[in-house]
């Protein structure tokens, strides 16, 4: 009798504050045999502190989540296990949110009202080392990566670091905080903001945070 190869299970963590849909999420992926759940976080903190316990092989990580983000988390796991796959999974497809996923290190980008399937077979790939994007963002952030997009088209001329600043401006970011969170100094992140108001001719943070909402960087 010739044996048969037993392939591991890949071994997932699953971060997300919203507890509904994370016990749905648990509850459908252990019904596949391919998939072993070890563990749920509720915030990018514990999702940093499981992952280094746990050491899964891929990570589903919510963006909007309390205390430390899913960009943020990401790229805390990353800079301390690089061999983790993270896999963001959530409700937003703005392309500023999926190119910061991007380069924060995530493996891929799918959004929930992905089938169960799809979620599955995302998983995978990333483990397998594929890069996974939803359909509904991935040609406009293949053209945004490769340059064939700025991003003025839907953004009144905005480069993809003015976006960032924007995006964190709007969520309530002070010039040091962005600075931080990009690596920059703190000059820098001034001018990007001097450089976005005047593209968008605005001059204060309520009207930038207005234009976030209204091109859905953020939510409401």
């Amino acid at each position: 009798m010739i044996p048969t190869e037993t392939i591991r299970a890949v071994r997932v963590l699953i971060a997300d504050d919203q507890n509904l849909f994370r016990s749905g999420l648990i509850r459908l992926l252990h019904g596949d045999p391919r998939i072993e759940v070890v563990g749920e976080a509720v915030d990018g903190l514990e999702a940093v502190r499981q992952a280094s316990e746990l050491k899964p092989d891929v990570v589903l990580m919510d963006y909007k989540m309390p205390a430390v983000d899913g960009i943020e988390a990401t790229r805390r796991i990353l800079a301390e296990q690089p061999q983790i796959k993270v896999l963001m999974l959530t409700t937003f497809d703005a392309d500023t949110y999926v190119l910061q996923a991007l380069q924060a290190g995530a493996s891929g980008y799918i959004l929930k009202d992905s089938r169960p399937e799809a979620v599955v077979s995302s998983i995978l790939a990333v483990r397998d080392g594929a890069r996974v994007m939803a359909d509904a963002v991935s040609d406009r952030v293949v053209d945004l990566l490769n340059g064939e997009r700025s991003g003025g088209e839907d953004y009144n001329g905005l480069t993809n670091r003015e976006l960032e600043v924007l995006t964190l401006l709007a969520q309530g970011s002070a010039n040091k905080q962005i600075a931080v969170r990009l690596h920059i100094s703190e000059k820098t992140a001034r001018n990007h903001v001097s450089n976005l108001y005047a593209k968008l001719g605005i001059d204060d943070r309520s009207q930038a945070v207005l234009y976030a909402i209204r091109k859905r960087l953020i939510e409401p």
